[in-house]
């Protein structure tokens, strides 16, 4: 569990990393409806739950972690798909408010153990 100073750190760059997001999709031309539209997608992966917690924490951490949305946006931008460049944008985006609001990692004991603590769903 994180706490004390290195946890705001943690806010503050999560905070960074959802504001980058929002400049590199309003650089895709895309409407900005687009954003709420799409931002909790990620947590369709907490679904994995049903099949159990440590399926359910290896489907979630797989979205709510950097490499997949970082994939998307990179593959979006090298091969010019302005669709994949708007899916890793938005994932960072979730990405980003999940960390400012202590969502974490999820440890495969139960959904309400993160890297970030407890949550109050355990």
């Amino acid at each position: 569990m994180v706490y004390g100073r290195p946890l705001l750190w943690l806010r503050i760059e999560a905070l960074a990393t959802a504001a980058a997001a929002v400049v590199v999709f309003t650089a895709t031309g895309q409407p900005w409806w687009l954003i709420p539209a799409l931002v909790l997608i990620p947590d369709l992966f907490a679904l994995g739950y049903l099949a159990g917690p440590k399926i359910g924490a290896w489907c979630y951490n797989l979205a709510h972690s950097a490499p997949l949305p970082l994939g998307l946006l990179g593959a979006g931008y090298a091969w010019h798909l302005t669709a994949l460049t708007v899916a890793g944008a938005v994932g960072l985006v979730h990405l980003g408010l999940d960390r400012v609001l202590k969502f974490g990692l999820k440890y495969d004991h139960g959904f309400g153990f993160t890297h970030l603590g407890a949550t109050s769903n355990h």
